[in-house]
């Protein structure tokens, strides 16, 4: 399905490129694993073959996917509810989809919320790991380093004014 130097996303870690595929034997059991490399922080993680689609895994979107998900970024704060619980159960459901525009509205919601309101520890950290999640994805889509993918993110919400619900 995949293979070595295809670019792929993990839902709930993030995008990467297979660095390799071996087969290991764990508890007994001999699979094949994509062997991932991301590009942030230069972790490896290993994906059994046989639960790809199980999984979510899937190709890095194309560049004309990318200037959607920035107008995503761009765009008004969804309506969330006000109960924490609630809230942050639904935006783990959207990161587990391991879609980019979902990740991306869990990012812009959670930011737009923090600069507003501020987010109490869990959430601070949930918006942490989209952003990495989605940063990830953008970095192998525009071929950019870290740092520029962060710096438009950033700049897209440090132009905006937000009001208090």
């Amino acid at each position: 399905m995949f293979e070595i130097g295809d670019k792929i996303v993990y839902p709930n870690h993030g995008a990467g490129t297979i660095v390799d595929i071996e087969e290991k034997e764990i508890l007994g059991e001999k699979k094949q694993y994509y062997i991932m490399q991301l590009p942030i922080g230069e972790m490896k993680v290993m994906i059994p073959k046989d639960n790809v689609e199980d999984i979510g895994l899937r190709n890095v979107v194309g560049g004309e996917v990318v200037s959607k998900v920035y107008q995503v970024l761009e765009g008004e704060q969804s309506e969330m509810s006000q109960n924490w619980n609630r809230r942050f159960r639904a935006n783990t459901e959207k990161i587990k989809t391991g879609d980019i525009f979902e990740v991306a509205e869990v990012v812009r919601n959670l930011t737009i919320r923090d600069i507003i309101k501020g987010l109490s520890t869990g959430e601070k950290k949930m918006l942490s790991n989209s952003r990495q999640i989605l940063i990830s994805e953008l970095v192998l889509a525009e071929d950019k380093s870290e740092e520029e993918v962060e710096e438009r993110i950033t700049e897209i919400f440090e132009s905006q004014e937000f009001e208090e619900e």
